[in-house]
């Protein structure tokens, strides 16, 4: 039975968006926020916006009223006046100008001050307490994190900064030039059959029951857009993933010829993006048959509802065209919502994705709960303790031949197990990775299970990590790059038949990709001849190194690592009798099973301990082989 591997891969289905659950995003969103070091920059920058916004919609009330005598100027054929009013104008917008460059560079700085906050906050969350590596498990929220910490947050972070800063410009308008326009409705009568009609605020209310239809049949037409946004980007995740897994594994491809079958799947992947992006052409077309519509009609809205007071009233030209342009003032601030929909959408949408996402990395702190856990506890006199181990693996519960095994310094242990029975989970149990199960793991106690660095404990999983940087930073990894003295880098560089490598230590490079397959397995090896470790735990680490590069890894632990204690876990022994024991992987299907989706299928009972457990038993010793092979 094949054990899933944890690797980030294309979803199955897209995101699907929960509008119901805006608010408590929006709640969890603010907490983060509020939590955030860079809160107190943001609030600065976010008053600086405001004292700017506030000073523009002055200078454009001040705008506004420049109309009566200007336009007064033009129908009395004053020329002093005209030039006058122009000279005001140029003052006007002068500091219009000067208030719009401000806040053109605190809206810019405001977007990556939140950017930063944002994508800290994710990263904090993502790489803490194994979350990211059970979150891989995850059928949805653990797929492409890269995508939503890096493009979901960035965009999160400009449509934010962008509508509000908005709202804010259309709430500081409106109640600026809501006044004005209601004193300006004073002069406006409407003659129907006959009858003199004096409405208060008429063209208030008018400009508010204009936009209210407006922006409900904006909202009626455009919310679809917020459901089409989350399917696009979940969508062009899954593209982004499968080019870059083409390109990694480009040489396996050609040798294969497999690059019509690759193309054929990019093309599917390519087809189900341009499906939906079509289906938002169709939804924002019929958005833009409102807002445009809207946006032209308004070019004389003011205009005939100003009309009665100009023909009938006591308005002059001049107080027309001041009240036309309150009129559209007021109008531009209650269009926020008309103008935004498509936009206010894929905010929506964004937020979805990136609230989804940290909710379900917190949630990784949880998973499992209810359910089996295995003890780790430390040990004594510097040993390993495997005491009536029983893993929980999604395929069935794992077990070794041998329910109590104690390896003493220096002893070497070999595990093997038939194909599917769960070996690489067996090696993550007890790593910590997977922690569900029974039965206790006891490692040496000066090894924290939360910091591997140090001389405690190793783990060599079956690919090793080789992280970007110079070669030095690489070989000493997890710990610093000058913790450890150029003799003795290039000490155990020679000691894997690396010594070609010593004089590129200050190298920086892509190392992973540099070295070949096999100089990348024999730096893992490299690296415990440097941090001269207690313990060594391998996932196959053996079985992929060529027979001398093998005979290197032994030397060190026969030579310059006696003390130290090596379980394998990985096909049997076929020469140099290197392990003094030998025990056996098993799987039972119908033992307890763990989903890393918490949807677990087997028995919740079975984890827990059964009456015949015996802890006196923790101080059985192994014998010497199970088996000689």
């Amino acid at each position: 039975m094949a054990i899933p591997d944890p690797s980030p891969r294309p979803s199955p289905e897209p995101v699907k968006a929960d509008t119901d659950a805006l608010w408590p995003q929006v709640r969890s969103m603010a907490r983060a926020f509020w939590k955030s070091p860079a809160r107190n920059r943001l609030i600065f920058l976010g008053g600086g916006l405001a004292t700017v916004i506030a000073l523009t919609a002055f200078g454009q009330m001040w705008l506004n009223a420049w109309n009566q005598p200007f336009y007064d100027s033009l129908a009395r054929k004053d020329m002093d006046g005209f030039i006058h009013q122009l000279w005001v104008f140029a003052g006007i917008a002068f500091l219009l100008l000067t208030l719009n460059v401000s806040q053109t560079w605190l809206n810019q700085s405001t977007k990556v001050k939140l950017r930063e906050g944002l994508v800290r906050d994710l990263l904090d969350d993502w790489l803490q307490g194994r979350r990211a590596f059970r979150l891989a498990f995850n059928s949805e929220i653990g797929v492409n994190p890269d995508q939503r910490i890096h493009e979901d947050a960035r965009h999160l972070s400009e449509l934010t900064t962008d509508l509000g800063i908005g709202l804010l410009q259309a709430s500081l308008l409106l109640a600026t030039f809501i006044g004005v326009l209601w004193g300006l409705s004073r002069g406006i009568v409407l003659h129907i059959d006959g009858q003199v009609l004096a409405i208060p605020g008429y063209m208030v209310w008018c400009a508010l029951l204009y936009a209210g239809i407006a922006s409900l049949l904006s909202w009626k037409v455009g919310s679809p857009l917020v459901r089409l946004n989350a399917l696009r980007y979940a969508r062009e995740a899954d593209l982004r993933f499968n080019l870059v897994r083409v390109s990694e594994h480009m040489e396996g491809i050609a040798l294969h010829g497999g690059e019509a079958d690759e193309r054929d799947r990019l093309s599917s992947d390519l087809d189900r993006v341009l499906g939906i992006m079509r289906r938002i052409v169709g939804a924002v077309t019929g958005l833009t048959w409102i807002t445009a519509g809207y946006g032209w009609f308004t070019l004389v809205a003011p205009i005939l509802v100003a009309a009665p007071g100009y023909f009938h009233g006591n308005l002059s030209f001049g107080e027309l065209m001041m009240a036309v342009g309150a009129f559209i003032q007021v109008q531009q601030a209650l269009r926020w919502f008309i103008d935004n929909v498509s936009a206010i959408a894929d905010w929506r949408a964004t937020l979805l994705r990136v609230s989804s996402f940290r909710e379900g990395l917190q949630a990784m702190d949880r998973l499992g709960e209810g359910r089996g856990r295995i003890d780790f506890a430390p040990s004594t006199d510097r040993q390993v303790i495997l005491s009536g181990l029983e893993v929980a693996s999604p395929a069935g519960a794992i077990s070794l031949s041998q329910p109590e095994v104690v390896i003493e310094p220096g002893q070497h242990l070999l595990i093997i197990g038939d194909s599917g029975t769960g070996k690489t989970v067996f090696f993550r149990a007890i790593a910590g990775l997977w922690p569900w199960g029974k039965g206790r793991i006891g490692l040496p106690p000066d090894d924290d299970l939360q910091d591997r660095e140090g001389d405690g404990v190793m783990f060599l999983p079956r690919h090793p990590y080789i992280p970007p940087g110079t070669l030095r930073a690489a070989i000493s990894y997890p710990q610093a790059a000058d913790d450890f003295d150029d003799w003795a880098l290039v000490e155990a560089l020679g000691s894997m038949g690396l010594a070609h490598l010593a004089a590129r230590l200050n190298r920086s490079a892509r190392w992973d990709k540099e070295l070949t397959d096999d100089e990348r397995r024999c730096l893992a090896f490299a690296r415990v001849a440097l941090r001269k470790p207690k313990v060594v735990i391998m996932d196959e680490a053996f079985d992929v190194l060529d027979d001398a590069s093998l005979g290197r890894a032994m030397a060190i632990f026969r030579e310059k690592l006696r003390k130290t204690i090596v379980i394998t876990i990985g096909r049997p022994e076929v020469r140099d009798h290197f392990f003094d024991q030998v025990l056996r992987l098993s799987l039972d299907p119908a033992g307890p099973r763990f989903l890393p989706d918490d949807h677990a299928t087997g028995d919740a009972d079975r984890d827990a301990p059964t009456a015949g457990d015996d802890e006196e038993g923790l101080s059985v010793r192994a014998v010497p082989k199970e088996s000689s092979l």
